[in-house]
């Protein structure tokens, strides 16, 4: 079952059955971190998800914050997103897609590119390895900051 973004329920549900499984408690911050990762177009860092989840939960902290970002990007629950530089962003969307960041103001955002998802690698890379996951990065200037 992959996480969907407009299935909020249903991936809150998949990602208390993930926890359980791995022998994690359930707590409220938990899921609330997580639901604040899902729910994000932004490809949140762990000081956004904290601001956001501190207004739930006053007494959370961005040590619990992290730890959980870590916790559920173990799981495969939410995946960081490479060559961001500066502090770690997450994407909780486990489609198959791709990024593109701004690198004046620092916005990702998703795209769709088949022939990405399609691309043939080299011989000695599918003789030596098993491929896990193929991701491609892509860093521009969006149209606000040109």
């Amino acid at each position: 079952m992959k996480a969907k973004k407009t299935d909020s329920d249903s991936s809150v549900a998949w990602f208390k059955t993930k926890c359980r499984k791995a022998g994690l408690r359930v707590t409220p911050q938990r899921v609330a971190v997580y639901q604040q990762v899902l729910g994000s177009k932004e490809h949140p860092s762990a000081s956004m998800v904290f601001e956001q989840v501190r207004k739930r939960f006053p007494d959370v902290s961005l040590d619990t914050v992290n730890r959980t970002l870590a916790t559920i990007t173990e799981l495969g629950l939410a995946r960081v997103i490479p060559g961001c530089g500066g502090a770690k962003r997450f994407d909780a969307d486990l489609t198959s897609h791709q990024h593109l960041r701004c690198v004046k103001c620092g916005k990702i955002i998703d795209f769709e590119f088949p022939a990405f998802d399609n691309m043939k690698l080299p011989r000695e890379v599918r003789e030596d390895f098993t491929v896990l996951t193929k991701t491609v990065y892509v860093q521009g200037i969006c149209n606000k900051c040109r």
